[in-house]
């Protein structure tokens, strides 16, 4: 599956759950601006699985930053599609994130902040075309003025700010069990489970079916989440 798809389907399954699981969990219903900072944030996060592959999408968001990050993570994982690509590493994720937020306070909120605005930025492709060092300096732009925007927005201690983690980043294993190689969800266990829809990344299946569907699905959840409960009331 491609970084863009990803990106939506992290997007998505944050804006189905945002007015379930805080009210479990949390017991309390977040803020429409919540909502939707959550919404961008769960895009990033479901690239988080991928920084063990040093050629994928968001290999080069930070240039040499990112590149070198890809390559540590991929050899201490065992490769593309192993540990990052499991139950365990989603736990580790938000289970990291909550840790984060409560005991590291205000520095790390805004540095997990940057980082996936910045995979989402990459993924979503909002930034100046290419490759190259302008590029990525373009993401690093776009981040810091959206991170410097968020944090008049965000709480001092974003309780959903985990939840947006570990949505994103099941998300991504969830899109990467629809193609042909799987993913390890019971790692160290090395069986792949997969579901085959897409036999081929980038193909019409991917990019002309499930990502406009999960595009429509994704702006439906948000109205209904965001606009639905101002008109209601």
């Amino acid at each position: 599956m491609m970084g863009h798809s990803h990106a939506v389907s992290g997007a998505m399954l944050y804006a189905a759950a945002a007015p379930i699981l805080p009210p479990l969990l949390l017991h309390t219903h977040l803020k429409p601006a919540d909502i939707l900072l959550g919404t961008v944030l769960a895009a990033g996060a479901a690239l988080l699985p991928d920084l063990d592959h040093h050629d994928g999408t968001i290999a080069n968001f930070l240039g040499p930053v990112s590149k070198a990050l890809c390559r540590f993570v991929a050899w201490i994982s065992g490769g593309h599609r192993h540990a990052t690509h499991s139950l365990l590493f989603v736990a580790l994720m938000g289970g990291g994130s909550w840790a984060g937020v409560h005991y590291l306070g205000r520095w790390f909120t805004l540095g997990l902040t940057f980082f996936l605005l910045a995979m989402a930025i990459k993924a979503l492709r909002i930034h100046l075309p290419g490759e190259g060092h302008t590029t990525w300096l373009s993401v690093v732009g776009l981040s810091t003025v959206g991170t410097f925007v968020m944090d008049q927005w965000m709480p001092s201690a974003p309780g959903w700010l985990p939840y947006a983690v570990g949505l994103g980043t099941l998300a991504h294993l969830l899109g990467d069990s629809l193609t042909k190689m799987g993913a390890p969800w019971l790692w160290p266990h090395k069986q792949r489970y997969e579901i085959v829809l897409i036999k081929r990344s980038g193909n019409d299946m991917e990019t002309k079916v499930l990502v406009p569907i999960m595009s429509v699905a994704t702006v439906a959840l948000l109205l209904f989440s965001t606009v639905g409960p101002t008109v209601l009331g």
